[in-house]
């Protein structure tokens, strides 16, 4: 398997991470993986219906996550879907006044998202649970994608603050979608790799990662 992308120690390979394993020599996994969601938006929109490969049950997370056990991870999730079962510790993303419309039905909106610790050798300053970033401006079913790149993007901000808390060495992230992670190691000087199924998405990751580091 040759890289897609391989540049100041980023490397991008074009695949499904079951089979491209590569990113096995990694020391930490952070990564937003399917898990179950089904995500759908029935108002179309700039990115379809926004289906999620391998997102109709958590099979893909947990197959990766034995491949990867029991080295440490941090990974996404939301409340409705069980927790991976060597989770040590959950963090909650507050995405702010988020502008998706959720369970009508109840007149709470759906704000916030799990992290999931997982693992040992995290460090840094000892902060709240609660991790306070706004959400990419748009929703998945808007006619114009706004300020997003995938549908379930998150703040480059907030990759940053969870990486900037990861163990030392190499940051693997095997669902890396449009490249966020990727971005947010480069921008903290640290070693790299990402798997995506879908090229578009690494075509996508490979600009944002050729724009140079961010000003943090």
């Amino acid at each position: 398997m040759s890289a897609y992308y391989d540049e100041d120690g980023i490397t991008i390979y074009h695949g499904d991470c079951r089979e491209v394993l590569e990113w096995l020599e990694a020391d930490v996994v952070v990564t937003d993986p399917p898990y179950g969601m089904g995500l759908r938006s029935s108002r179309g929109g700039a990115f379809g219906e926004s289906a999620i490969e391998g997102d109709d049950d958590c099979a893909v997370r947990n197959h990766v996550l034995r491949m990867w056990e029991p080295k440490p991870a941090l990974m996404f999730g939301r409340w409705s879907v069980p927790r991976p079962p060597a989770t040590r510790m959950v963090l909650t993303w507050d995405k702010g006044e988020h502008v998706g419309m959720g369970d009508l039905a109840t007149p709470w909106k759906p704000n916030t998202e799990e992290v999931y610790v997982i693992g040992t050798g995290f460090a840094g300053h000892r902060g709240s649970s609660v991790l306070r970033y706004h959400a990419i401006a748009g929703t998945v079913g808007q006619a114009a994608r706004g300020d997003r790149f995938h549908p379930t993007e998150k703040p480059v901000d907030l990759m940053r603050d969870l990486i900037g808390k990861c163990p030392q060495g190499v940051i693997a992230d095997p669902f890396m979608g449009s490249g966020t992670t990727l971005r947010a190691a480069a921008d903290l000087g640290r070693r790299a790799i990402g798997v995506e199924f879908r090229e578009d998405y690494c075509e996508i990751a490979a600009r944002r990662l050729a724009q140079g580091v961010l000003a943090l």
